[in-house]
């Protein structure tokens, strides 16, 4: 998370923070309100979220086919498509660590072949998080996935253009997972390996943070069946 000294910067472009305030603070992420001279020279507040940054990982078999998991959200009501994905609210270590936490967390799935793709900021208005996106190629589903209560997800292996499909015409609404399904592409189309990214990648450099906590049931589909395990 930012500091409340960060805006030095935006004095150049007519902005002035004057004080900081932080009215609700929650353990994934805090409010922060401003009281802000504008460029025109009006002052109101200017408030907005601050979260430490997550990782979107994009599962890909050995066959090509990629892990999806379809989650019943409390926000909007409704199941969602998604890739797996974990925020680094409570665990210190890198993007690439956490990755290998919330895959194997989510979906049971262990690999060791990594790339780091790139990050973004999910919305630049309302919220200062950085995300990163990391490619996991030979995803093997090999363990019992560790989920937090009230989880209910359902895992499910569809092909590289089905899952491509699903970001670009709007089945898969949340903007994330299709961003980073999309920013993969070129590697999904790709049957060549992928390397480890180097000690000195964002990967490597950067500091993330994660929890792991069991979950009530698993559930895998594959396009052909449908395979179900009770816990």
């Amino acid at each position: 998370m930012a500091h409340s000294d960060d805006k030095h910067n935006l004095c150049t472009y007519g902005w002035e923070c004057l004080s900081t305030d932080f009215p609700y603070v929650y353990h994934m992420f805090r409010v922060r309100q401003d009281q802000v001279r504008w460029p025109d020279g009006h002052t109101s507040p200017y408030a907005y979220l601050q979260a430490s940054g997550a990782v979107w990982i994009v599962p890909v078999t050995v066959d090509r086919q990629v892990v999806l998991i379809h989650q019943l959200r409390y926000t909007i009501a409704d199941w969602c498509w998604e890739v797996p994905a974990g925020g680094s609210h409570d665990f210190t270590g890198t993007p690439l660590e956490l990755a290998k936490r919330e895959l194997a967390e989510e979906i049971g799935g262990t690999s060791d072949n990594w790339l780091y793709v790139g990050s973004f900021r999910p919305g630049v208005s309302i919220i200062d998080q950085v995300c990163h996106i990391i490619l996991a190629r030979d995803v093997r589903l090999d363990r019992e996935p560790q989920r937090e209560p009230g989880e209910i997800i359902e895992v499910h292996l569809v092909s590289v253009e089905r899952a491509l499909e699903m970001a670009r015409n709007g089945e898969m609404v949340d903007g994330t997972s299709a961003l980073a399904l999309l920013r993969c592409e070129p590697y999904l189309q790709s049957r060549e390996s992928l390397p480890l990214p180097p000690d000195h990648s964002p990967v490597a450099m950067a500091r993330t943070v994660v929890r792991a906590e069991r979950g009530p049931r698993t559930v895998v589909r594959a396009e052909q069946g449908l395979v179900e395990g009770q816990r």
